[in-house]
């Protein structure tokens, strides 16, 4: 099984489009991004994960215990009633793809250790130039500080995913893709994700527009809780007077 995962507008609709372009199985129903639908049990299972995450203030979470607790049968309930039509398929390549799917990683990383993971990074700068449904946590119960400021709300939404991500023990079968590098270079990473998944994959049609759209938008786009994923992502650090701190 494949599982794609990353914040919402990071490019994960380029690799469930390559996927189903490719003849893996994406489930009964999806819309036009390329995520499995209807989605409410997979947010209401988001929901219950969100009960074991402890938040220690400001920009700060602590997700040991959600590592490591018992799973509940509710949870279990909804995420199988989401998946019915991926897990009963016979095909022998198959998953899904929704970006909500990030916010439970620990627990589907538990739940299917032998799946394939794929991780969509992306610039954050260009992330939140964008609205999502992630954007405020408080739709899935996570506790962050509250804000009315927009961009600000998605930057805390990024920060928390990330940190999830990066807390989270990898799976055996995990692969992170940066989004302009698919943009960039296609064939390169194509060729990367083919020896991962050990199948043939379907070449796309992308826009070289949709990399470093920050550039052009007028709006505050940078946060300082950005930094440490940037740098270790190699994206550019504006400088220091053009920096927004949290």
């Amino acid at each position: 099984m494949i599982i794609v995962i990353g914040r919402g507008h990071s490019g994960t609709r380029t690799i469930a489009h390559t996927l189903y372009a490719s003849g893996v199985y994406m489930g009964n129903q999806l819309n036009p991004s390329g995520d499995l639908i209807p989605p409410q049990d997979m947010y209401d299972a988001c929901r219950i994960f969100a009960r074991y995450v402890k938040w220690n203030g400001d920009l700060s979470w602590d997700f040991d215990h959600a590592q490591t607790v018992e799973m509940s049968s509710q949870f279990t309930d909804l995420l199988r009633r989401y998946l019915a039509s991926v897990l009963k398929h016979r095909g022998k390549h198959k998953g899904w793809k929704i970006p909500e799917s990030t916010l439970i990683f620990p627990w589907l990383a538990r739940l299917y250790p032998d799946s394939h993971f794929i991780f969509l990074v992306r610039n954050p700068r260009d992330c939140i130039l964008s609205q999502h449904l992630t954007d405020d946590l408080c739709e899935f119960g996570i506790q962050h500080p509250k804000t009315d400021d927009t961009r600000l709300r998605r930057a805390i939404s990024w920060k928390y995913q990330y940190d999830l991500v990066k807390a989270t023990p990898r799976p055996k079968r995990w692969i992170e893709i940066r989004f302009e590098d698919f943009i960039d270079k296609q064939e390169e990473t194509v060729t990367r994700l083919e020896a991962f998944l050990g199948i043939p994959l379907a070449r796309i049609v992308v826009r070289k527009d949709a990399v470093n759209r920050w550039k052009h938008d007028q709006g505050v786009n940078y946060f300082d809780c950005f930094e440490s994923a940037m740098r270790e992502y190699n994206y550019e650090i504006p400088a220091a007077s053009r920096r927004r701190a949290r």
